[in-house]
């Protein structure tokens, strides 16, 4: 029976591994809740800044914030938001494959790409494929924290800012639903006022505001408009770790369902090997007899 308990042995270590898979998709199950509201009580802070910042552009036609003007420099800033860990489906090969086609297109163009690295995964990546990556943040944990944040994107945006960039990009995996993430490659800046205006009209922002300036507009506007930048990146890491919850329960589901039904086919193999050992030692024992 050297094949019986040779088959035994991957049952136990499949069974094995379930169980750790099984835990897994416990955790994130959990985590993924807190991630979700975590990220659903961040978006009345982004649209309330970004009515505020429609409402001043538009109040201050005369006053053009740095962000807001377009540049000519031939670089461009690429803000790539992935995990720290990995067994998560495929949440940031999607993401990083569409970072990958930009940068093939701005090099194409005969643009330099400067990118910063948010999470693990996109730093690795981003240095096996030899991009300039400026900075990086890696081991952010369970809870994004601003503070840990803006160090790193800062750089792109300062650049952005003195002219050196003509337009800064951000990638992360937008959070739909529990079962559906989608990969996101959007523009950062230049902030568009139109874009601006719309998506505040859209989230319900009455237009018209009056304002009372202190210390006066210009002062405001700055503030608030990196605070607004600052919003959409805290946005962009809060839904990729909702999501990357979501894909990692789901694919620990799927790891668990799987083993189950690897054991069940291992069982029946051994099952059907025990038998035939049975059937054989009966058929020695009758022909032994029958010798006799």
């Amino acid at each position: 029976m050297a094949a019986g308990k040779e088959i035994r042995g991957k049952i136990k270590s499949v069974e094995n591994t379930k169980k750790i898979t099984k835990a897994m998709e416990m955790v994130a199950a959990s985590k993924m809740r807190k991630a979700q509201e975590r990220m659903r009580s961040a978006r009345p802070y982004a649209e309330k800044v970004r009515n505020i910042a429609a409402n001043l552009g538009k109040a201050n036609p005369e006053y053009t914030h740095a962000f807001m003007k377009t540049n000519d420099a031939k670089a461009v800033g690429i803000i790539v938001v992935s995990t720290d860990k990995g067994l998560c489906g495929g949440l940031n090969t999607n993401v990083l494959r569409a970072v990958t086609q930009k940068l093939r297109d701005l090099q194409g163009d005969g643009q330099q790409v400067q990118t910063v690295a948010i999470g693990n995964k996109g730093l690795g990546f981003l240095n096996r494929i030899g991009a300039q990556v400026v900075s990086h943040v890696t081991q952010l944990g369970d809870t994004p924290h601003l503070d840990r944040l803006i160090g790193p994107v800062k750089v792109l945006l300062d650049q952005y800012a003195a002219g050196k960039l003509n337009a800064v990009y951000i990638g992360y995996t937008k959070f739909i639903n529990t079962m559906r993430q989608e990969p996101v490659l959007e523009q950062l800046l230049p902030l568009s006022a139109a874009k601006m205006e719309a998506e505040s009209k859209a989230a319900g922002g009455e237009p018209g505001w009056d304002y009372i300036y202190e210390p006066d507009a210009q002062s405001v506007i700055d503030d608030l408009l990196l605070r607004y930048v600052e919003a959409l990146i805290y946005q962009a890491v809060a839904e990729n770790m909702a999501s990357e919850q979501s894909a990692r329960m789901v694919a620990m589901k799927a790891a668990t369902d799987n083993a189950g039904s690897l054991i069940g086919e291992l069982k029946l193999v051994y099952n059907k090997t025990r038998q035939a050992a049975i059937t054989k030692e009966l058929s020695e024992i009758v022909s032994g007899a029958a010798a006799v």
